[in-house]
């Protein structure tokens, strides 16, 4: 089916052309640089509710306006799903042969870098980088705020993230270990704190609508045995890495089933996730009971209550971080932060074999802001100067020499 009538008036509703990339200086409010950082959450952090392929045909639909579709994404109140996600990831990293998985462990979970962190392999700010590459299979179930179940399959295992009222329960069958924790306020105040689910990946990225973007209807598709629209949103920016998101919105209940994300510089899709089936209807209750199998290590997780809550997307990202500082505008938008480390990236004999090896990853630039290096993946890159500054977004090499030039 042809694409539908271009309707750029979301985007140019904020008066303005758009703006050739260069970054000007400057701390913003979240929701100006929140939109290309969600949509990096969704490449490297989705907890796997985002949906995934299955196309079959393009219905036919009456036709509708982009404003149009996503008012009634805006007012769709679905509380309850379950389905299976299918969730393919390629950054183009490198093969680090393992070598990852023992930086993880031995920053300790909380970052810390003190190895304090608890240590399960239940605890799900581990399990979640797993998500970060290759092909995935998941399971899903809501029921509300209160109620979610995320199953992510293995070959002859499985990991579950349980959420029930204010029980957060995590539990990998391969190791028999199971990861406990509690938390203050209700579901929809701790479903803040990262997306939880497609609609959640869909109201960050449509936060990038403004001057800066195009978003139009592109046609019809059936995901998961579903009609659905295609909203398709292209930054308008040479400056940035992404080319295009497209979301399969569900035609009867709004509810988008599919989210693809394709780099400017070509290929397969950076992200390729959706519903290979769903239904809306109210999941069994005893799909969020759960009771740690006998045997199992349970980890209690430490001082739940004390932890920092994510900051409202009307609140200011820089001062949420502490020293986090937003360059540019828009989807060339770059995130910079003094580390206070000086030097550079460790080398020789302080570095050691870790020094080295990061080093061969890296390009060697050079520009106002004086010497760093840039580390690329196929949608985010990050450039590291000598005197301890980082630069990071979803935008080329040149477009972070540029900051770090402007914000010198």
């Amino acid at each position: 089916m042809a694409p539908y009538e271009s309707d750029d008036a979301v985007g140019a509703a904020h008066e303005g052309a758009a703006r050739d990339g260069a970054p000007r200086p400057g701390r913003r409010k979240a929701a100006r640089y929140a939109v290309p950082v969600a949509v990096v959450g969704v490449a490297a952090a989705t907890i796997g509710l985002v949906p995934a392929l299955a196309d079959s045909g393009d219905p036919d639909l009456p036709k509708i306006t982009a404003q149009q579709l996503i008012d009634k994404m805006a007012t769709s109140d679905v509380q309850q799903l379950s389905g299976t996600v299918k969730i393919t990831t390629d950054l183009g990293l490198p093969d680090l042969g393992g070598l990852e998985d023992g930086l993880l462990s031995g920053s300790g979970h909380d970052g810390s870098g003190d190895g304090s962190g608890d240590g399960s392999s239940a605890d799900p700010r581990s399990r979640l980088t797993e998500l970060a590459t290759g092909m995935h299979t998941l399971r899903v179930a809501a029921d509300g705020p209160d109620r979610q179940k995320v199953s992510l399959l293995e070959r002859g295992a499985e990991y579950s993230l349980i959420h029930d009222g204010k029980d957060v329960w995590g539990y990998d069958s391969k190791s028999n270990e199971v990861y406990h924790s509690t938390a203050a306020g209700s579901g929809k105040e701790r479903r803040a704190e990262s997306p939880a689910t497609p609609g959640d990946f869909a109201d960050e990225a449509l936060k990038a609508v403004d001057d800066t973007t195009s978003v139009t209807v592109d046609g019809t598709a059936q995901v998961a045995g579903r009609d659905a629209y295609k909203l398709l949103i292209r930054p308008r920016q040479s400056g940035t890495t992404v080319g295009a998101i497209s979301i399969a919105v569900d035609a009867k209940t709004w509810t988008p089933l599919k989210f693809t994300l394709t780099p400017r510089s070509g290929g397969a899709a950076v992200v390729d996730a959706g519903f290979t089936q769903v239904s809306f209807a109210r999941p069994a209750a005893s799909t969020f009971d759960f009771t740690p199998p006998k045997g199992a290590k349970v980890t209690e997780e430490k001082d739940a209550a004390a932890r920092t809550p994510a900051p409202e997307h009307d609140e200011d990202l820089a001062g949420g971080l502490g020293g986090l500082d937003v360059l540019g505008e828009g989807w060339t938008s770059v995130a910079t932060v003094d580390t206070g480390a000086k030097g550079g990236l460790p080398t020789g004999s302080q570095g050691g074999d870790l020094g080295g090896f990061l080093g061969s990853l890296g390009d060697p630039v050079s520009g106002k802001f004086g010497k760093g290096t840039v580390f690329s993946t196929r949608l985010v890159n990050a450039l590291i100067t000598d005197d301890g500054k980082v630069y990071a977004g979803l935008v080329t090499k040149e477009t972070l020499v540029k900051a770090a030039d402007a914000g010198k």
